[in-house]
């Protein structure tokens, strides 16, 4: 085998939540090019579908996009069983779908924690437990979790506010390892990846309020760009990684080396 061939993924089938747009749409565009199938999902289906369709234009994947609310495990059911119907199974989960919320502490509803909690860490853990049960009757899997350099610990209050993703985003990373622990005999990779602050429609604000601050903290000195990620999700989708399994991968610029 080549080491270019390490990263193929031609006829592997990956499942990414929340695939129309951000760090979702750039991940499924790598994986396309790498020569997967593709499902993507998420609660607002038209970008899925935009961006299904202009991945199959310019790559000739194959690409499907479902309505799909992680939190709720009827909505997560039926997207691993088309998989399934259509595709025959699912080799790669991307857990990308998230959710945030930016408040004071004593001024964030609890409709808002909850939300932000069941779609972070619950949607996490439905989503990898039915794709999960079809990769462990093959015998072999990728699932990697969109964590975030938010996760790693306190911030501060003027740049990230966001107590209830900070603290589902570190409830992801410790998922993914004790995750990675248990299906390792299954031969199902668990992988994570970090990001730090990439130009998203839900970073917006964040970067908007407190984009100086963040760049003086980064070494690199910029933002995540639109190429970003998709090294390091191809990696941790292909079999070069076959030896790489609980996992924390950071794609932050070096702005968590100073912790």
């Amino acid at each position: 085998m080549g080491v270019m061939d390490l990263f193929n993924l031609k006829g592997k089938t990956a499942i990414i939540t929340g695939g129309g747009r951000g760090l979702g749409a750039q991940i499924a565009e790598a994986y396309a090019d790498a020569g997967a199938n593709l499902v993507l999902c998420s609660r607002k289906v038209d970008a899925c579908k935009e961006k299904a369709e202009e991945l199959k234009r310019k790559f000739g994947t194959e690409a499907l996009a479902y309505s799909c609310d992680v939190s709720k495990l009827e909505d997560v059911k039926k997207v691993v069983h088309e998989t399934v119907k259509y595709f025959g199974t699912v080799d790669i989960l991307v857990n990308n779908s998230g959710a945030t919320w930016g408040a004071p502490i004593t001024e964030m509803p609890f409709e808002a924690w909850e939300k932000v909690i069941n779609v972070n860490i619950t949607g996490t853990y439905l989503m990898s437990l039915e794709v999960g049960k079809v990769m462990m009757k093959k015998g072999k899997g990728k699932i990697i979790n969109i964590a975030s350099v938010a996760g790693f610990g306190g911030t501060d209050p003027n740049v990230m506010d966001t107590i209830g993703y900070n603290t589902s985003k570190g409830a992801v990373m410790t998922f993914t390892k004790d995750l990675a622990v248990k299906w390792g005999p299954h031969n199902i990779n668990v992988n994570a990846i970090a990001p730090g602050f990439f130009p998203t429609k839900m970073s917006k604000g964040l970067l908007e309020k407190g984009g100086d601050k963040i760049l003086a903290g980064t070494p690199l000195n910029r933002f995540g760009s639109d190429e970003d990620m998709k090294g390091a999700a191809l990696f941790l989708a292909s079999t070069a990684s076959d030896f790489v399994t609980g996992d924390i991968l950071r794609v932050d610029g070096g702005s968590s080396a100073y912790a």
